[in-house]
């Protein structure tokens, strides 16, 4: 099991901070910059284990880094904390931005990155909360994170626990079955606690959504299930930091989170072959570049 690191857990305080006390321009481009590092890394972590999903990483950075920087009520210092906030990264093969997002926020040492997809590292290719402080489920079989956020909400619901649950979905993930019966008990429970991000990139593993599985009108879709849906760019931070705003309907909330599958690298963006593809030298140099 991995221990949190003091020196990143005081960094993430301060910088929490920093933000909470800044005016708009200044708050988005410290969470810009946030972001870029947890990209470069995802570059990084990537280039050494040559595994690995960059263009669904790249896509729901912008989101994880809102989240863990303004958003939750987390205490990494005291990753078990009653009370707490609970984050599920049902897109489990997106593991990297994760792992990234978690080190910068003093879960554990960023030293430990290096160990991405290493043979017994923590980190490995799916979230595993047994070895990595931070994670509330293990994920990576799709359409199973929602299920189990339900759960949490639930479960959170019965205590009168003030805690809120909040769960990432690609959106070729919304084409498994288990989401739908998750949304309809989501709606049944009135778990206005719940909050259901959809990383909308509209790319899955070999081609478009809509080609595969066509996800459209995905808000009709969500809004018929109970859900009070909101639809923004996914990263925009003032968009993304209202939709993370509590539900005022009563019901759970749906957020529509329209992203760029690897977004932040030119020759990535929205890109299908980039969702299991492992930059060569030559990229990677371009990449890291252009995430100055």
């Amino acid at each position: 099991m991995l221990s949190t690191d003091a020196d990143q857990v005081s960094a993430w305080r301060a910088r929490r901070a920093r933000i909470a006390a800044a005016e708009p321009e200044e708050r988005d481009a410290v969470l810009a910059e946030e972001a870029r590092r947890v990209r470069r890394s995802i570059v990084r972590m990537i280039d050494r284990s040559q595994l690995g999903h960059i263009g669904g990483d790249f896509s729901v950075t912008d989101i994880l880094t809102t989240l863990f920087d303004v958003v939750l009520a987390i205490d990494p210092a005291s990753p078990d904390l009653v009370g707490r906030d609970r984050f599920v990264l049902s897109k489990g093969h997106c593991a990297a931005a994760l792992y990234s997002t978690l080190a910068y926020t003093g879960y554990f040492s960023p030293d430990e990155l290096d160990t991405f997809m290493a043979p017994l590292s923590a980190l490995n290719g799916h979230p595993n909360r047994n070895k990595v402080p931070g994670v509330e489920t293990n994920t990576g079989p799709l359409g199973h994170g929602l299920p189990v956020a339900v759960g949490l909400a639930k479960a959170a619901q019965l205590h009168g626990d003030a805690s809120r649950v909040f769960v990432v979905m690609g959106d070729g993930e919304m084409q498994e079955g288990s989401n739908w019966e998750a949304l309809m008990a989501a709606s049944q429970f009135g778990l206005a606690n719940l909050t259901a991000i959809v990383d909308r990139n509209r790319l899955q593993q070999g081609a478009r959504t809509e080609e595969t599985n066509g996800l459209d009108p995905l808000d009709d879709k969500l809004a018929a299930f109970g859900f009070e849906v909101r639809e923004i760019d996914g990263h925009d931070y003032g968009q993304l930091l209202a939709a993370f705003a509590p539900s005022t309907t009563g019901k759970p909330v749906a957020v529509i989170a329209n992203t760029t599958k690897g977004k932040g690298v030119s020759f990535i963006e929205d890109r299908v072959e980039w969702h299991h593809k492992v930059p060569s030298a030559e990229q990677v140099a371009l990449a890291l570049e252009e995430l100055k």
